[in-house]
C-alpha cells in the first residue's frame, strides 16, 4: 500500500520545520557525553527506521550520547528492563504503558513514535464487514488490548462482540489466517497486514480507529520518571536524534530502509519497503511536529481505554505523558 503524496509531504513538512527551528544537530551546551540503551517494543521493522537511522548516521553521537538498540524477548521485556534499570529508554505500546501505570509502575511517555493506531482486526475475504465475525472464529494473542480492539471493531461496525468466538492464537495472525484456522485475527495493519497482503491480496483489513476508538499513538518512547529526573539532557538528546531519524525515513526513505537492513541483517528489503511504504503516514499523522504527545487525543485515549476493560479507570494524561523533552 502506497503511501498517498499530500499526507508524506504534510509529514516532511512537520519534520523539516522541527529540524529548522533546533538546528541541525546537538542539544547545546546540555550535552550529556553518556550511553544509552532503547529497548524495541517488537522485533525490527519499517516503523523502527527512524531509530536505526539515527544510529546508522551518527545523529546519536551528534548529540552527544551513544544508542544501543536492544531487540526484546517478550511482550513484558520492556517494562521489566526499564524498572530494573538496565535500559535507559524503551518503546512501549500505550496500551503496556497503560497498564504499567495502572500497576503502581511509574513510567512516563516522552515521544510518540505514531500519532495514530497500528492495530486491526484482518479478516478472510469473505468478511466484508466486522459485523460478519459473530458466530466466526477469530484470533487474539492472548494480551487484554488484544480484546479491546476487537471488542471496539466490531462493536463501531454495529455488531454483538459477544457473540464473536474467540480462539487463542498467540502472535500467529499471518500462518492461522493463511491456513484459514480462523475467520480473522487481530494485528498489527503496518507488519502482519502488509505481510498477509503480499500473499493473499483479497485479505480486508478493518482498521480500530475507523471503527469508534480515538486517533491515539500506538508506540511511545518511554522511561522511568526517576531516570528522566536524574538526566533530563540525555532524554532530550534522545528525542533530537531520534526526530532527526526519522526526517530522514520521510524524506529518503529508500536510504533510511537501507539504514535498518545493514543494522538488522536477515530482514528482506522489499517486505521492509513495503512496510515503510505503509506506515509512512501514520509518522506525522495530524501532528503539528514530530513525536508530538497531544493532550487532547491522550484525553480521548484514555477515556478509550478504560471503556474496553484495558484498565479499569481513564489514565492520568497529565502524569502518564510529560512533552517537554520535544524539541
Amino acid at each position: 500500500m502506497r503511501p498517498r503524496l499530500p499526507l508524506l509531504l504534510a509529514g516532511v513538512a512537520i519534520l523539516a520545520g522541527m529540524v529548522g527551528a533546533s538546528g541541525c544537530g546537538s542539544t547545546g551546551g546540555d550535552r550529556p557525553e553518556e550511553n544509552a540503551t532503547l529497548v524495541l517494543d517488537f522485533t525490527p521493522n519499517a516503523v523502527h527506521a527512524g531509530i536505526y537511522s539515527a544510529v546508522e548516521r551518527g545523529y546519536d553521537d551528534a548529540e552527544g550520547i551513544r544508542l544501543r538498540v536492544r531487540e526484546p524477548s517478550s511482550s513484558t521485556d520492556s517494562v521489566k528492563l526499564l524498572l530494573a534499570g538496565r535500559a535507559d529508554f524503551a518503546i512501549l505500546d500505550i496500551h503496556d504503558l497503560a497498564i504499567a501505570r495502572e500497576q503502581g509502575r511509574d513510567i512516563v511517555g516522552i515521544m510518540a513514535l505514531v500519532q495514530r493506531p497500528l492495530a486491526a482486526v484482518l479478516a478472510q475475504p469473505a468478511v466484508r464487514t466486522p459485523r460478519d465475525l459473530e458466530g466466526r472464529r477469530v484470533g487474539v494473542a492472548g494480551l487484554p488490548s488484544d480484546r479491546a480492539v476487537l471488542r471496539s471493531i466490531v462493536a463501531g461496525a454495529g455488531g454483538r462482540p459477544a457473540r464473536v468466538r474467540k480462539v487463542t492464537i498467540g502472535f500467529n495472525a499471518v500462518p492461522s489466517l493463511l491456513s484459514r484456522r480462523v475467520d480473522a485475527a487481530t494485528a498489527f495493519w503496518n507488519v502482519e497486514g502488509v505481510a498477509l497482503r503480499r500473499r493473499r491480496p483479497g485479505i480486508r483489513e478493518f482498521r480500530v480507529d475507523e471503527f469508534g476508538a480515538p486517533p491515539y499513538p500506538e508506540l511511545v518512547v518511554c522511561a522511568t520518571r526517576a531516570r528522566l529526573r536524574e538526566s533530563p539532557g540525555l532524554a532530550r538528546a534522545l528525542v533530537t536524534a531520534l526526530a532527526r531519524g526519522y526526517q530522514l525515513t520521510l524524506q529518503d526513505p529508500a536510504s533510511s530502509a537501507t539504514d535498518l537492513l545493514e543494522r538488522v541483517p536477515g530482514l528482506r528489503r522489499e517486505l521492509v519497503r513495503a512496510e515503510l511504504d505503509a506506515v509512512s503516514p501514520a509518522f506525522a499523522s495530524g501532528a503539528r511536529r514530530y513525536g508530538e504527545l497531544d493532550a487532547a487525543r491522550l484525553g480521548e485515549w484514555a477515556k478509550w481505554e478504560a471503556r474496553f476493560g484495558i484498565v479499569d479507570r481513564p489514565p492520568d494524561v497529565s502524569r502518564a505523558f510529560d512533552p517537554q523533552f520535544l524539541p
